[in-house]
């Protein structure tokens, strides 16, 4: 979507008052059940949902289906471009479990909990393999649910196929540049690049953030409801790889294993386990990706870059201790039995261990300094890859403005904000698309039940 900028918001005010009453509604498809064909030129406005990523679809779908008139607007030619690549081109649709304190917001943790928990986990997967008709297989040692086809197309096509279905008229390659709210005899108006107006009886706003900006998310639904008032909290680039200048792991880049990241906090700390990998800048994997949110915004704060300490093997510091003073042979061997060679030879060179040294043979500071490596290694983090590859956008709209039951604007009456403009994110594994999921089904049925024929 292009950006709002200073001279559209000072022309909307002349725009609003030139508009005839009398300009014809556009005319959509009504539901395809039964086998009944779309209609033109009903006088019903209809409920327009800017945004055809996974929330904007859920809305289209939950508003059509409760029996509204949907237009769906979509800057891209197809739309669901963030499902396309998510999972490495599989979808993980869901996870198989899900937890709200693994979420992050600045808003009410409460809040979030409601919004998240209005359409439970099993009636999620019931709706994707009954009313989608996808079959959802679990992979057992991520927790993940994908479909059994490992396509994130069929995903993607599922739904718009639902969409059609229900009645939800398409117009892709529209470009949202603002709305302008219900004033007088007029409705809510949705400005389009080029100049055209789309009357609407109320609006759904599943523009997405600010993260891989290919896909067709630039920021504008922020922008535009920052100007209707509501409060946006500063966004930033979360579950995103990090870089290091210069790259000191750069000779490491493939290796990959499972570890554990922590950040230690001013209450607490944050951790998390998964996989890890060395890239030719710094680092990503699932680990880093959860934990990337901290150092993004330690960074953004101007202060001291938080720190990341990571457990390289199951083992703490403890076990480590004991492997390095009972076990016999060569401290190489050791470390290759229970890390990657690669790794085992960059650690012991950075801790001054020799690979052929005898475990016998080493000092005990030697053996401190080798499992203070091995246990609480500083990851040398200097930066991110931003947007550009973050999966999600950390900050939003603050929950507390919007009906945690309809997703409407508590400002702006038929307005609906759902998926991931809101102030709120989870980890990978599918828990972003449960948050779509459900907010857009909430938002649209809010926005079904809002306003009528004009």
């Amino acid at each position: 979507m292009s950006g709002w900028d200073d001279g559209a918001a000072d022309c909307v005010a002349g725009w609003a008052a030139v508009l005839s009453p009398l300009f014809g509604a556009w005319g959509g498809a009504v539901s395809g059940k039964g086998g009944e064909v779309p209609v033109r030129g009903r006088s019903e406005l209809p409920v327009v949902v800017v945004g055809a990523g996974a929330a904007g679809l859920m809305a289209a779908i939950f508003a059509a289906d409760a029996g509204r008139r949907v237009v769906l607007l979509e800057r891209t030619r197809d739309g669901g471009r963030k499902i396309l690549i998510s999972g490495g081109g599989r979808c993980n649709v869901l996870p198989s479990r899900l937890d709200p304190a693994r979420y992050v917001t600045s808003s009410s943790p409460n809040t979030l909990r409601k919004l998240l928990l209005s359409w439970p986990l099993a009636e999620q997967r019931r709706f994707f393999e009954t009313s989608v008709g996808l079959r959802l297989v679990l992979e057992e040692e991520t927790g993940k649910l994908f479909p059994s086809s490992n396509r994130a197309r069929d995903v993607r096509d599922g739904l718009v196929a639902l969409a059609r279905r229900t009645g939800v008229e398409f117009r892709f390659g529209e470009s949202m540049v603002g709305l302008v709210h219900p004033a007088g005899d007029l409705p809510w108006q949705v400005l389009l690049e080029g100049g055209e107006q789309v009357r609407a009886a109320a609006v759904v706003l599943a523009t997405g953030g600010l993260s891989v900006p290919k896909t067709g998310s630039d920021g504008t639904g922020l922008r535009v409801v920052g100007r209707l008032g509501h409060t946006v909290h500063e966004t930033y680039p979360a579950l995103t790889p990090l870089v290091a200048e210069p790259p000191v792991h750069a000779g490491l880049a493939g290796v990959s294993l499972t570890v554990t990241l922590e950040a230690p906090l001013r209450k607490g700390r944050f951790t998390t386990t998964g996989g890890f990998l060395f890239t030719h800048r710094g680092y990503s994997g699932p680990s880093v990706l959860n934990i990337s949110h901290l150092a993004v915004r330690s960074r953004l704060a101007g202060g001291p870059r938080q720190p990341i300490l990571v457990r390289w093997t199951e083992f703490d510091a403890a076990a480590w201790d004991g492997i390095l003073r009972e076990a016999r042979g060569t401290v190489g061997a050791q470390l290759r039995r229970r890390l990657p060679s690669r790794l085992a030879e960059r650690l012991l060179a950075e801790a001054g261990v020799e690979a052929g040294r005898g475990l016998a043979q080493l000092r005990r500071e030697e053996r401190r300094r080798l499992v203070e490596f091995l246990t609480r290694y500083p990851l040398p983090w200097t930066g991110d890859e931003g947007y550009k590859k973050a999966e999600v956008t950390g900050g939003g709209v603050a929950l507390s403005e919007i009906d945690p039951r309809t997703l409407e604007s508590r400002i702006h009456p038929g307005l609906f904000l759902c998926g991931e403009i809101l102030d709120a994110f989870g980890p990978i594994g599918g828990y972003n698309f449960a948050w779509a999921w459900a907010t857009g089904r909430a938002a649209g049925l809010g926005a079904a039940g809002h306003g009528g024929a004009a």
